[in-house]
């Protein structure tokens, strides 16, 4: 390939719209609605789309890998938010160590599963 990538942007589900919209805005990232079914969520240079569209077997399978430079720093951060308890059926470990790095995971509303984490 010779073209020169600018971004590559995941497309999520949710369950609960409206509920999903609130979490990644707690979680930290901008809100920019692109369509009344659709927004992109950004941190920074990069971002995610959230539909307002939910099929079980795609949310229950879809995975991002979220690589931050300050690990524990990172999930203390997420903890102090309270999102867990707020938000039905969001979940958050504690940091897994691996051969290849570390990553902790935080599952939102949805079920769609998170893996936050750094590389050796």
């Amino acid at each position: 390939m010779n073209t020169q990538i600018k971004s590559i942007r995941a497309f999520i589900g949710a369950k609960d719209y409206t509920t999903s919209r609130e979490f990644y805005k707690q979680l930290g990232f901008e809100e920019i609605i692109t369509s009344a079914k659709m927004s992109y969520f950004k941190k920074g240079d990069f971002g995610f789309y959230l539909q307002d569209y939910y099929a079980k077997d795609w949310v229950d399978n879809s995975m991002i890998f979220l690589e931050v430079e300050d690990l524990p720093k990172e999930l203390e951060r997420i903890k102090s938010l309270g999102i867990v308890s707020k938000y039905k059926g969001a979940r958050l470990s504690e940091i897994h160590k691996n051969h290849w790095g570390e990553e902790f995971f935080l599952h939102d509303p949805s079920g769609v599963l998170w893996h936050i984490g750094r590389f050796y």
